[in-house]
């Protein structure tokens, strides 16, 4: 017969085993999907679990947010360009026990589903379209991918096109216009300056014909603004010349009026008393 020590020693061995088998720990980003016999008895909550050993097997779902790119895929948009275009999709699982029974791998199916979905949805919009409304097109990609994961018990939170790269041929068609786009720009901004610039003189015209000495002061300045560089020619017109001439004959006029002694005072008349 066994000795009582070595039978305790056992059952303590066969204890700590048991034990050791029936425990599961969930951490708190997780939940543990049960399986009893083959079928789903229900959702382990994080923290210490307990099963049945071989009888019961806990599956554990991540619940957290997981980052997905989708590789560049070859598409051809509405108008006949090819375009290679990237994206990044974020998903969460919502229901643990779909995604373990509905589906055999959730990212693989995302993954692909999302690949055929960014080719269809970019392959509806013209290449102008592609490049100025991502927006939409982010918004069209996730609502078709939500439709279709939400079976799985995922949801799709968000989609991003990541990069879009064009032709060579393409990118240089691109630049041409954008250059052209630019000149036609600077030349109709040209065309309002000049116009502006018509008005303006027009109306310093009219005011230098009401006040001809203004254009004779508008020379004068000019000549000072052109005297600042010592190596000038400076050539007179000959309008300024006479008027020059007029203006130095009108300060001698001046000059010559105050040189001139006032009138003598009338003679006084003599009152009757101071007759002699």
């Amino acid at each position: 017969m066994l000795p009582s020590w070595l039978i305790a020693a056992v059952v303590v061995v066969l204890v700590l085993l048991l034990a050791a088998l029936s425990i599961r720990i969930v951490k708190q980003y997780e939940q543990g999907v049960l399986f009893r016999l083959g079928r789903v008895v229900g959702v382990r909550r994080p923290g210490l679990n307990f099963i049945i050993p071989v009888i019961d097997v806990l599956h554990r779902v991540s619940m957290r947010v997981v980052t997905m790119p989708i590789q560049s895929q070859g598409i051809i948009t509405r108008d006949n360009v090819s375009v290679d275009v990237s994206a990044v999709a974020y998903f969460r699982v919502a229901d643990a026990v779909k995604s373990v029974v509905a589906i055999e791998s959730v990212q693989a199916a995302i993954n692909q589903i999302a690949q055929t979905t960014l080719r269809k949805v970019v392959g509806q919009h013209t290449l102008d379209e592609t490049l100025a409304e991502t927006d939409r097109i982010n918004v069209d990609i996730r609502e078709i991918l939500d439709g279709t994961t939400e079976e799985w018990g995922v949801i799709v939170t968000l989609v991003e096109l990541k990069d879009i790269q064009l032709p060579e041929t393409m990118k240089r068609a691109m630049a041409r216009q954008a250059e052209a786009e630019r000149e036609k720009r600077a030349k109709i901004i040209g065309a309002e300056g000049e116009a502006m610039a018509a008005d303006a003189l027009g109306a310093a015209a009219d005011v230098m014909m009401t006040h001809p000495l203004a254009l004779q002061l508008r020379n004068l300045q000019s000549l000072v603004e052109i005297a600042v560089d010592k190596n000038s020619t400076v050539v007179f017109p000959s309008p300024l010349m006479s008027t020059i001439g007029e203006l130095g004959h009108f300060l001698a006029q001046e000059a010559a009026a105050a040189k001139i002694p006032p009138p003598p005072a009338p003679p006084t008349v003599a009152t009757s008393g101071e007759q002699r």
